[in-house]
């Protein structure tokens, strides 16, 4: 039971979430620190879910040489400016060439 208690809960912040910006006036969506926030707030939860799902084995950290290697070598190709299939085909190639070996 308590399992759908916190499934509903969830739902009810996210759904009060999404109605606080729905609602939010004008003039607080044209401050330039929301402007700031909202532009860098998306950057930051990808980042930690890179790092998640990169580094993390379970519950506990893991240092995976392979699944480092492969983001290693997708930022390598984003900086190369490889669009970004080309930027998943490297890092699932580097990582499962490594774990050949």
């Amino acid at each position: 039971m308590n399992v759908w208690i916190a499934i509903v809960v969830t739902g009810l912040g996210c759904y009060a979430l999404k109605l606080g910006g729905l609602v939010a006036p004008q003039r607080v969506l044209d401050d330039p620190r929301v402007r700031r926030f909202t532009g860098l707030v998306p950057v930051a939860l990808l980042t930690a879910l890179v790092a998640v799902q990169a580094l993390a084995d379970g519950p506990s950290l893991e240092f995976d040489g392979a699944r480092v290697a492969g983001l290693g070598a997708a930022m390598a190709a984003l900086l190369l400016r490889a669009p970004f299939l080309v930027v998943l085909g490297v890092a699932a190639g580097v990582a499962a060439g490594l774990r050949l070996l």
